[in-house]
């Protein structure tokens, strides 16, 4: 299990105690409350609890489970005896040591005096606070084995708990075709109806994010840090445009808490957390995208990694870890095969029609996939098609482009074949027809030449 510590999952941690390092279970959160009315204190005992360095989830649970509640350990902490206390109620149950040095224990109990300097940049940031026992946590975050216990969200709550949502990651320094890929990527999972989640970083996650704020579609920006010091500073407007349409960036980090190389790995953890599935484009030999693959893998979420050219820097660590996780992760063959594995197509007619006219891929998984994967564009332009609307003067009509953006989409689908024109008009062809294209099936021997009449061989 990738430990969450003070330094986060693959950094340092606390001494090891004689005889090996220890792996104290851990406690389960409490039970989110059914009417998600919390008291403002407890709720703001969390938050002060939350911020004491060195207080991890795992002493956190500790310490609100042997008290029953986060006031209740602030309380202890201020008392008599209290920082004994404290190492003792995060005890190791099976008889390891605390998880709480004594000097955590202190600082918990200095936190506890000067709670409301604590909370005031909470306060003053006009954040939306979710602890654990809140019936609006996200769902699936809260099934990993380290939730965090608090989180700090700025936009829409319910964005984070939506029926779909898959992550896409990768490296800061993408490739040209990196970019594309991560853009419709993320347009086409965006058009299917599931929430993008990703981490807000230069390069694919940014290009992910705004792929789905394009596509008018709510997106999740997990960040490494606190919101006062958003990073990267120049992703804030990007953070404002998530925001206003109706997605969310948040964090587990007060919002004064400066980025470092340990909050990174801890927020990755999230990323894959809040998903269903993880996406891995052009992650590099050292790429932090690979810890979310990992923490993907630790919490039985889906992993797809986009594969490349074996001699490509750009995705030596995607290409690695195929090899080493084997199964467990799944080769992204095209974007309509990505779709199909990560099981969105169902959702199809609505995502694409609103409810408001028949589904266009005539309850065809695989025109599903072809349609979810085109340019945005394009697939508008194909759907009408399919609708029967083949002229450029109906098409401009319907779409309300220009003239020459129908005409660039058009010539785009007919090169991939999708389409054919015959005086003046447009339809369907090949995968997008009514009959469809049959998939080709693998031939389990050596084809000789072809015969003709009477058995004779002939031109193949």
């Amino acid at each position: 299990m990738l430990g969450v510590g003070r330094f986060g999952p693959c950094g340092r941690s606390e001494p090891e105690p004689a005889g090996g390092p220890s792996h104290p279970p851990v406690v389960p959160p409490p039970s989110p409350a059914v009417d998600g009315a919390i008291d403002d204190d407890e709720r703001d005992a969390w938050v002060v609890l939350n911020e004491v360095t060195g207080v991890g989830p795992v002493s956190f649970g500790r310490l609100v489970h042997a008290y029953g509640s986060a006031v209740a350990v602030l309380r202890a902490a201020a008392g008599p005896g209290g920082v004994s206390g404290l190492v003792a109620a995060a005890a190791d149950p099976d008889g390891g040591p605390s998880s709480l040095t004594p000097a955590v224990a202190r600082a918990v109990r200095d936190a506890a005096a000067d709670a409301a300097n604590v909370l005031a940049p909470v306060r003053e940031a006009g954040l939306i606070v979710l602890i654990l026992p809140d019936a609006r946590y996200p769902a699936r975050l809260r099934r990993i084995e380290l939730p965090p216990p608090v989180l700090f969200v700025r936009g829409s709550v319910e964005s984070l708990d939506r029926e779909r949502a898959v992550a896409i990651v990768g490296t800061r320094r993408p490739t040209e075709v990196g970019r594309g890929t991560a853009g419709r990527i993320a347009d086409a999972v965006a058009g299917l109806g599931a929430t993008v989640v990703s981490g807000l970083a230069f390069g694919i996650d940014a290009a992910a994010h705004t792929a789905a704020v394009r596509a008018g579609r709510p997106t999740v920006a997990v960040i490494g840090g606190g919101h006062d010091r958003l990073y990267p500073a120049g992703h804030r407007r990007l953070a404002d445009q998530i925001v206003a349409g109706g997605g969310a960036v948040i964090s587990e980090f007060a919002p004064e808490t400066v980025p470092s190389r340990g909050t990174f790995p801890r927020r990755n953890r999230i990323i894959s957390g809040l998903s269903d599935a993880t996406v891995v484009i052009e992650a590099g030999a050292r790429s932090g995208a690979l810890t979310t693959a990992a923490w993907a893998l630790e919490q039985g979420r889906g992993l797809h990694i986009v594969p490349g050219r074996m001699d490509d820097p750009a995705v030596a660590g995607s290409l690695a870890f195929l090899r080493e996780a084997g199964p467990e992760a799944r080769i992204v063959a095209g974007i309509p095969e990505l779709l199909e594995d990560l099981g969105l197509l169902r959702a199809w007619a609505d995502a694409a029609s609103g409810g408001s006219r028949p589904d266009p891929a005539g309850g065809r998984d695989d025109r599903r996939a072809l349609l979810a994967s085109l340019p945005a564009v394009e697939r508008a332009l194909a759907i009408l098609i399919i609708e029967g609307r083949g002229s450029v003067d109906e098409l401009v009509a319907a779409t309300g482009l220009n003239g020459a953006a129908v005409l660039g989409g058009l010539t785009a689908l007919e090169i991939r074949g999708l389409l054919v024109e015959a005086f003046g008009r447009y339809r369907p062809a090949n995968a997008l027809a009514a009959g469809g294209r049959k998939k080709a099936v693998p031939r389990t021997r050596p084809r000789g030449p072809a015969k003709g009449a009477g058995g004779r061989l002939r031109a193949a």
